[in-house]
């Protein structure tokens, strides 16, 4: 039964679009699949990191008010900068080989990165992981099990995440978008910049 409160709360989490969807859909419609899996595969990573936190009882990021401040501010600066070169992108084709900045870079690193960055630096990942361990996970319950909780959510993250980008990256999709891709860009970036400053100022 405990587990499958936490799978419900997760899972209902993942449904509720957040600065890491963004960026998953302007990487799948602009780059081939492999880029948008990877940036999905560092998004799941950083959520690995809250995970561990959470699994391990560490209330450390809460208790230290200066740690969760610059990793507010960060996160704020770094959603800020990935909005701003989405709605200063010009119009254009899915060309291949073009790229105009790191977002549409083909770097399975760079991209990797991308996503970690985006999921590290959002301070209500932590705060959701360790508020779900907190009142749904029994202090009775086994490392080893709560270690397993971790890693099916660490899991569930990648592949909903990995189904969205297959999903968007279709070329029917992107055939059907045309130009329009270049709406999608300005509200992607519109999106995460409110999110960073939403975060600034909360």
């Amino acid at each position: 039964m405990e587990f499958i409160l936490i799978a419900s709360a997760h899972f209902l989490a993942l449904l509720s679009p957040g600065p890491d969807f963004f960026l998953i859909v302007q990487t799948a419609l602009r780059l081939p699949l492999r880029y948008a899996v990877s940036v999905c595969a560092g998004i799941a990573v950083a959520n690995g990191v809250y995970l561990l936190i959470a699994v391990l009882g560490t209330d450390g990021i809460r208790n230290f008010p200066g740690l969760f401040l610059m990793l507010k501010l960060f996160g704020a600066i770094y959603l800020v900068y990935i909005g701003i070169l989405l709605l200063r992108a010009p119009m254009r084709s899915f060309a291949a080989g073009e790229s105009i900045s790191i977002l549409c870079e083909k770097n399975m690193k760079k991209q990797f990165l991308l996503g970690f960055m985006s999921a590290m630096l959002n301070p209500k990942n932590v705060i959701f992981y360790l508020s779900l361990f907190t009142a749904m996970v029994s202090p009775a319950t086994s490392l080893s099990l709560r270690c397993l909780y971790g890693l099916w959510m660490m899991s569930v993250v990648f592949l909903w995440d990995c189904g969205m980008a297959l999903l968007i990256g279709q070329q029917k999709i992107r055939d059907r978008l045309g130009k329009g891709v270049f709406y999608v860009e300005k509200i992607s970036g519109a999106m995460l910049t409110v999110f960073g400053i939403l975060l600034f100022a909360g």
